[in-house]
């Protein structure tokens, strides 16, 4: 017995509703109504393997509105990922695999974590913005080794948040002709109908951007879903929006269609009602057999994965360095000469006296590294001459699309979560930048970085009041704090041209998180270090200048503040014996051994003082809570840097007569 498509999809139905109810916790009507679409879409379209779910040519499937997770769930387990029913009993349930929205890492098939709403899109964005430019640089004639496609499912939710304005108006401009977004257009939200207060023209919307758009399709009508699918595959040179009409808990005869649906289970008298209504009879969590048949897609997959593995081996027997290359990209793995480069650069920063400012230190480093990293893809909101991020062999993927360079235009939050998509499809290290007071824009695709463990790095520049005249709209005060506060969220703020070049290997070497590298306008003066302390400075915190006696006083500082710490210390020198301390990375010094820690920081030193222009609210655990902070207390003001800095109190006379007084 086979079934017949409305069975297949009334089985998402049945799992979804059976699954919240169990839970008394989720969202039962999303899934239910777009059940109908996603059936077409993963037994018709999507190409994937459940037994290999990071099998690197894969379909990437996207569901953006992450409420509604029971449907990938659902999707997974009926189609034959590692996700037995057993875990679709403990949908959200402690350490179980299903978690009440998607977490990327936590169940096999789900490519990443969705929730916040848009997200999900930009990050599709992202992944198709991967597979095009991959394919670029390595497809040749007859060998299509990188070929396939993003899929997205979104919500009303999502297209109301601005980020899906940011990413969908930046994909019409790339033609990312693989991207094809399914839009749940039910019209519900938690408040009710959206008509009043969500009344877009949303077909007109897109073709704006740019994007081929399928209008009005029953989302309930497989033949009608199918067609709209085939006519976006076949348009290569545009994204491309299929608008699915459909009904929210839809086989619900007292809930669909209304908001009652969205967020609450339905009860387990509804739900012998909409047993009765789809026709399925059977108890909760059960599936036919010939239901899990018709279903299972891995047969299917590992013949897909197979195909596509003989045409990578005829590849790599025609061109044997592209293969080796793209195994080494898709693997994640360094080039063989990486230490060695990055050690000469970082021996020559050493060597330099230049007074350099450190975003211009951070191009220089990229000029160093970029040349062996064909993988580093990266952009900057608009601010490319600010944030230095161009370097010497930068290339728009919007000239060339086998390019290295996005022109993000000015959309911090969206260029945040497309470098996650990037990060998460794999083949690439991707950076981002933006000043550092507007990554309060990007600050949940920050977040979510974080959560997800994507190997991004975010370039901030124009790190603090030294930036001057713009203000205080300008300048940063509490976005170091509150970045160092994110959990898996390293940071580093380099005092000089050699701390940056160290700050950037690690950002690059870190696989199992994000890192946030945090650089000045001004310039800064090199500091002199032996090789012992070079090697400390990928530790987090060294000692850059000691006493020669038992210190008295430690100045802990970073970045454009060591320079000040050291002035200091230069006044004090002959009346106290001061210790000063660089930490560029307070996540990474923590994780050093305690001995280290004890070293750098005895606990003996009577007095431990931390100068750094933002708020210092952090820096306590660090000198004690009789310690002395030299901080930001208030938003800046419109000066030349140095006026402001001696207005603010960074100056050698305002923090000696401080440590004088303490002592």
């Amino acid at each position: 017995m086979k079934s017949d498509r409305q069975e297949l999809a009334n089985a998402i139905r049945a799992l979804s509703m059976d699954a919240v109810q169990r839970a008394n916790s989720g969202h039962p009507g999303a899934p239910m109504g777009m059940a109908d679409m996603a059936e077409v879409l993963w037994n018709d379209f999507l190409q994937h393997n459940p037994a290999n779910p990071t099998w690197f040519n894969r379909d990437r499937f996207v569901l953006s509105n992450g409420h509604a997770s029971m449907l990938v769930y659902a999707l997974l387990h009926l189609s034959g990922y590692d996700l037995p029913i057993e875990q679709l009993k403990a949908f959200r349930q402690l350490h179980s695999k299903t978690p009440g929205h998607p977490e990327n890492g936590i169940t096999p098939g789900v490519e990443t974590t969705t929730g916040p709403l848009g997200q999900g899109l930009a990050n599709a964005v992202g992944m198709a913005i991967a597979e095009k430019t991959l394919a670029a640089q390595f497809n040749r004639d007859g060998f299509n080794v990188v070929d396939h496609h993003t899929y997205a499912i979104v919500g009303d939710g999502c297209l109301m948040e601005g980020i899906s304005h940011e990413v969908c108006s930046l994909a019409g401009c790339l033609g990312l002709g693989k991207l094809i977004v399914l839009y749940d257009d039910n019209g519900i939200s938690i408040d009710g109908r959206v008509d009043g207060w969500f009344a877009d023209d949303t077909a007109s919307r897109f073709g704006a951007y740019g994007w081929h758009v399928e209008k009005a399709v029953d989302g309930h009508d497989p033949g009608a879903v199918a067609a709209a699918l085939t006519a976006a595959r076949d348009e290569t040179d545009r994204p491309s929006l299929i608008c699915c009409r459909t009904v929210i808990g839809k086989g619900s005869p007292n809930k669909g269609d209304s908001a009652s649906s969205h967020g609450s289970p339905l009860g387990d008298d509804e739900i012998s009602l909409v047993r009765q209504t789809i026709g399925w009879l059977h108890p909760p969590f059960e599936i036919p057999e010939h239901v899990y048949s018709s279903w299972n897609a891995v047969d299917v997959g590992k013949q897909l994965e197979s195909t596509w593995q003989s045409r990578f081996d005829d590849y790599s027997a025609t061109h044997p360095s592209l293969a080796a290359e793209l195994t080494r990209r898709m693997n994640g793995a360094l080039p063989q000469d990486w230490d060695a480069t990055t050690a000469a650069f970082i021996d020559a920063c050493v060597k330099s006296t230049d007074k350099v400012a450190t975003r211009k230190s951070s191009q220089l480093a990229l000029d160093a590294y970029g040349p062996i990293l064909p993988e580093l893809i990266g952009g900057s909101a608009d601010l490319a001459g600010s944030n230095n991020t161009i370097w010497s062999d930068s290339v728009g993927i919007q000239d060339e699309a086998s390019g290295n360079y996005i022109y993000y235009g000015v959309r911090e939050f969206g260029m945040a979560a497309i470098q996650n998509g990037i990060a998460l499809h794999g083949g690439f290290r991707p950076y981002a930048a933006t000043f550092l007071v507007f990554s309060e824009y990007a600050r949940n695709a920050l977040r979510m970085a974080a959560l997800m463990k994507c190997h991004g790095t975010f370039v901030f520049t124009h790190d603090s009041i030294g930036l001057g005249e713009d203000g205080p709209t300008h300048q940063p005060v509490e976005q170091l704090a509150t970045l160092r506060m994110i959990p898996n969220m390293s940071l580093w703020r380099p005092c000089d041209s050699t701390e940056t070049a160290v700050a950037w290997k690690a950002a690059l070497e870190r696989q199992n998180g994000p890192t946030s590298l945090v650089f000045s306008r001004q310039g800064l003066q090199p500091q002199q270090r032996n090789a012992d302390q070079v090697a400390a400075i990928a530790r987090g915190g060294y000692v850059l200048s000691d006493s020669d006696t038992t210190p008295q006083v430690i100045i802990i500082a970073t970045g454009s503040e060591v320079q000040l710490a050291m002035d200091v210390k230069t006044v004090l020198a002959d009346e106290i014996a001061v210790r000063v301390v660089s930490m560029p990375s307070t996540d990474v010094f923590d994780a050093q051994d305690q001995s280290y820690r004890d070293a750098v920081l005895p606990a003996s030193v009577s007095l431990r003082v931390v100068i750094e222009a933002g708020v210092g609210d952090g820096w306590y655990r660090y000198c004690g809570i009789d310690g002395l902070v030299v901080c930001m207390n208030s938003f800046g003001e419109s000066a030349p840097a140095a006026d402001l800095f001696d207005h603010f109190g960074f100056t050698v006379d305002a923090i000696v007569d401080k440590v004088k007084a303490r002592l």
